[in-house]
């Protein structure tokens, strides 16, 4: 357990965003300029909305503490490469989800260390772990931003050499991820079974209402169907890799993956149960 936590999460993680950064281009950021209005909507969604509707799911549930926090460290996590294949499965606008995606991964790297700390305050009180927030954030530049930018000018100066590397760097990080979530629940699997009344349910209802609300955004503000498809995926999509990580980065010396990462490794598995399903209903709509 004690190699899954130091060596393959922060090496999942990381490849998994040196293949976003693989598939992201400039003309995605100036997008977010010619395009301004669906990035504005996808960009609120993520960062305030997915943290609210998480925040009242984890309080209606009535989650441990340590699980709501784990259930905050998601919703405070972007899209990832995920988002932007089930946009593509949706018949959504993937230029835009992968715009989303980039963008608010790179965000997320301030964000996240500072609303760790406020959320863990929130919930825990006392009881709340003393998370270093320079440290986490260092670790979250080094396997997040770092990777997604080297890819980034791997794509700008050989773009062929980058398009053909894509492909196999993301099935590595596919095989990487499965190996994380399947071996954290293992590893867990007494606290899984334990806390899988508390936890499904909750994160199945976040899925699945995340969805609807990107979808009603869409329409509120009268984007494109394929905009609207890449916003309800957006918003209702996290990267669980990343939730895991973060909440292992949190405690100290962790020798199992801590109750911080939990809803992150369920929500892994879960999410898949609901928006496989979801991308293919949205399609039959195209």
């Amino acid at each position: 357990m004690d190699s899954l936590i130091t060596v393959f999460l922060p090496l999942a993680l990381a490849i998994i965003m040196f293949s976003l950064g693989l598939g992201l281009t400039v003309d995605d950021f100036r997008r977010v300029v010619l395009k301004p209005k669906a990035f504005a909507v996808g960009a609120v969604a993520q960062l305030i909305l997915i943290p609210l509707v998480a925040y009242i799911l984890a309080i209606a549930f009535r989650l441990p503490p340590e699980l709501a926090v784990g259930m905050m460290i998601l919703s405070l996590c972007p899209g990832g490469v995920t988002a932007n294949l089930l946009t593509k499965l949706a018949g959504g606008e993937v230029a835009l989800s992968i715009s989303l995606t980039g963008v608010i991964s790179l965000v997320a790297v301030f964000t996240v260390p500072i609303m760790v700390v406020v959320f863990a305050d929130h919930f825990m009180g006392l009881d709340a772990p003393a998370v270093n927030v320079t440290a986490l954030g260092v670790s979250m530049f080094l396997i997040t931003f770092v990777p997604v930018v080297l890819g980034l000018v791997i794509r700008r100066f050989a773009e062929g050499f980058a398009l053909s590397l894509d492909a196999v760097v993301s099935k590595i990080a596919v095989v990487l991820f499965v190996i994380v979530v399947l071996g954290a629940l293992a590893a867990n699997w007494r606290i899984f079974l334990d806390n899988l009344g508390l936890l499904g349910p909750g994160l199945v209802v976040l899925n699945i209402a995340l969805l609807a609300i990107g979808l009603g955004l869409a329409r509120l503000f009268n984007l494109t169907r394929a905009e609207g498809k890449a916003i309800a995926i957006e918003t209702g999509i996290q990267n669980a890799t990343l939730g895991i990580t973060v909440g292992s980065l949190i405690v100290e010396q962790a020798s199992a993956l801590p109750p911080f990462s939990l809803p992150s490794a369920v929500y892994g598995i879960t999410m898949y149960l609901v928006s496989i399903p979801v991308g293919l209903w949205l399609r039959r709509r195209a």
